[in-house]
Parts: structure tokens; sequence; C-alpha cells
């Protein structure tokens, strides 16, 4: 299989001929109009736009960082409604932006299940299994997020009508056990859980985690045997993260904190966006990103990410690694970084008057 960067060259060429992916086809089918770009402020004030197939309102997100691999999109369920049932041949995790409401999953022929989920919560469907969503409140709508893989399984099969009405049942995924949705976590290996449902990844219980530095936390998340899979991240108050660099298509969604974040491509200038709890941005691929915190309180974020399951290896090599870039690997270290990193940080700390807890890991550092 072609490495992502690969996938985009073949996309780009193909554009310039005039072909269209068959994931672009798609989209003009679905006619709901893509955002795009490299970041967005805030999830929750996106518009939306009439979705004939999802029965709501809705839009895609086809950030510049994800590069053909996956997508995203956001849903809208009305007050008091539900959206229609579907099934398909790609994975998707989908994250409650607000409100509250269940979802029923099903195979044909099989037993219905329903669970229930709120603002904060994170699942995924398996795998062309039936699914529909209802909106559990009469006054408010409900709001989802969702990164999916569509784009790679569109392309490589380029037959939508396969896609969504195979019949295929993907039993070694889901088989309706009765307790797949009940949000207990297998522990396979320490900073990692096998589970199917989080009711809050704000508030999920998150292990210590050294190798991105100063005092971070991180948990690795695997949902529904998925090739697929997430993260959650967290560093103190007057902290950022060792710069470092992978594979396209990383959904990182601002939990909680207030900051901004770096990206560049090796050799060119520094992007910066601004970032609070809603805030969305996906690094291209192979650029290096680094995440500081500016804010009163820990900064928290959920990354969406395609191909970098545990459980299921063989599609990983374009991820990065915690090894610093002089021993061959992805990562900056901080006694390596450009000196106006620390100097941007400790500007922007004084201009709010938070103080900088860095002290002690560049001494640690040099």
């Amino acid at each position: 299989m072609a490495d992502s960067s690969n996938l985009a060259r073949l996309q780009k060429a193909g554009n310039e001929l005039g072909a269209k992916t068959t994931y672009q086809l798609f989209l003009e089918k679905e006619a709901v109009p893509p955002v795009r770009g490299f970041h967005i402020e805030d999830i929750h004030k996106v518009e939306l736009y009439p979705w004939a197939r999802l029965g709501g309102r809705g839009v895609y997100l086809n950030l510049d960082g994800s590069e053909g691999v996956n997508d995203c999109y956001i849903a809208e369920i009305a007050a008091g409604k539900s959206l229609e049932p579907q099934k398909h041949m790609f994975e998707q995790l989908i994250f409650v932006v607000s409100g509250h409401g269940a979802t029923t999953v099903w195979q044909e022929p099989g037993k219905k299940q329903t669970f229930e989920w709120g603002e904060g919560a994170l699942f995924s469907p398996p795998l062309n299994a039936w699914y529909q969503h209802f909106n559990g409140a009469g006054d408010k709508p409900v709001r989802l997020l969702a990164m999916t893989n569509a784009p790679t399984v569109l392309n490589l099969y380029h037959n939508i009508d396969f896609v969504f009405n195979c019949d295929y049942r993907f039993t070694d995924r889901y088989a309706g056990e009765e307790d797949f949705f009940s949000g207990q976590a297998k522990i396979p290996g320490e900073g990692f859980h096998d589970t199917n449902f989080i009711r809050d990844v704000r508030a999920y219980e998150l292990p210590e985690r050294r190798e991105r530095g100063a005092g971070g936390k991180m948990l690795m998340i695997e949902m529904s045997n998925n090739v697929m899979s997430a993260h959650i991240s967290q560093f103190p108050v007057g902290t950022y993260k060792k710069a470092h660099r992978h594979g396209a298509g990383a959904h990182v969604l601002i939990l909680k904190g207030e900051g901004f974040s770096m990206v560049w491509k090796e050799g060119d200038d520094l992007k910066r966006y601004n970032w609070r709890p809603g805030s969305l941005i996906v690094p291209p691929e192979r650029w290096f990103h680094q995440h500081f915190n500016i804010g009163g309180e820990p900064a928290r974020y959920l990354a969406l990410k395609p191909f970098s399951s545990r459980k299921f290896p063989g599609l990983r090599k374009q991820w990065g690694t915690s090894e610093s870039v002089k021993l061959g690997g992805d990562q900056i270290e901080y006694e390596d970084e450009a000196p106006h990193i620390r100097a941007t940080f400790a500007a922007e700390l004084a201009k709010r008057g938070v103080e900088s807890q860095m002290g002690s890991v560049y001494k640690a550092a040099s």
C-alpha cells in the first residue's frame, strides 16, 4: 500500500489531468460543502447545511493536513429527532460536541442494542454494522464530530454503492456482544486502553507520559477493533510539548485550556494557530508541530488518527517516533529547538501573568 505522501501525490497528479477521485465524486453526490484549511477556530460555530443522506444538517471538514487519507464531518441532530439509519465499509470515531442522546447498533439478522451518551463521549460504530443516532432532548440540538477513513476506502474500491451496500458482517469486530458499549476497558499494555465507549474524554484518567516532555500525560485508545485509533493528551499550566512530526490525518481537537500551536515544514517558516476548547487542527504529513499551554489550567486534547492501531499493526510506518531527530527519529528535543521558541512562549505567558514551569525542564535537558 502506498504511504499517505504517495497517495497525496497521486491524487494531485490525477487532479492536474482533470480526473476526480471516487471520494471527490462522492462529495459532489453528498451536496454538502466541505470546509478546508489548516485550522478551525471553534467547531461549535461552523456553519451547517441540509444533508439528505443523514436526514439532518452537517458539513464535511476536509482540512489540508488530512491529505486525502481521511476526513472529518460535523452532524447535527435536531431537538427530539434522529438521523437516518446507515452502515458503511469505512471506520469512524465519533465525539459528542454538545447535547445528549443515544445510538442503536445492530447486525442483520440480529438483536438491536442501544447505549446512551452525553457531551464529551467518544465511541465508534462497528464496521459495516447498522447504526442510528437519536437526540435525547426535546429543546436542544445535538452536535457530533466524526473522523473517518472514507477517502481511503472509497478510493480503494472506487465503487460508492459497494461501500454503502455491502452485506458482509464483520463478526470478528462485532458479533452483538451485550457489553460491547459498556465502557469497560481492556488494558493490554501501559498507557493503552482497548474500549468501545468512553463516557467523557474530558475527565478520563490519564497516566504520565514522559516522552513529549514537561510533565505530560497521555493515553492511547483503540475502539471497535479498528485500524484507526485515538489518544488523549494533557500537559500542565506554563509548559509546552516537544516538537514532533508524523503521518497525515491526525485531527487534534482541543478539549480544555488556552494556547497555540506552531506548525511547519522542515526548512520553511513557522505557522501559528491559536486554540481554545473546540479548536481543531490537522498537521500535514511529516510537518513538525508543537503545542503550547499559555492558559490558567492544564491543556487537554483528543487526537483522532488513521492507520495507527497497535492491535492491528502493518499500517503504522508513516507515523513518527519519540526519538530525537539527531538519532533518526521525529522529535526535536528541548535543547535542540530554535531560541525564538522559548522567547515566544515566555512573552505569551507574561501577557497573561502566567508563570512558566519550564525552568527545571530546560535545566534537566541541558
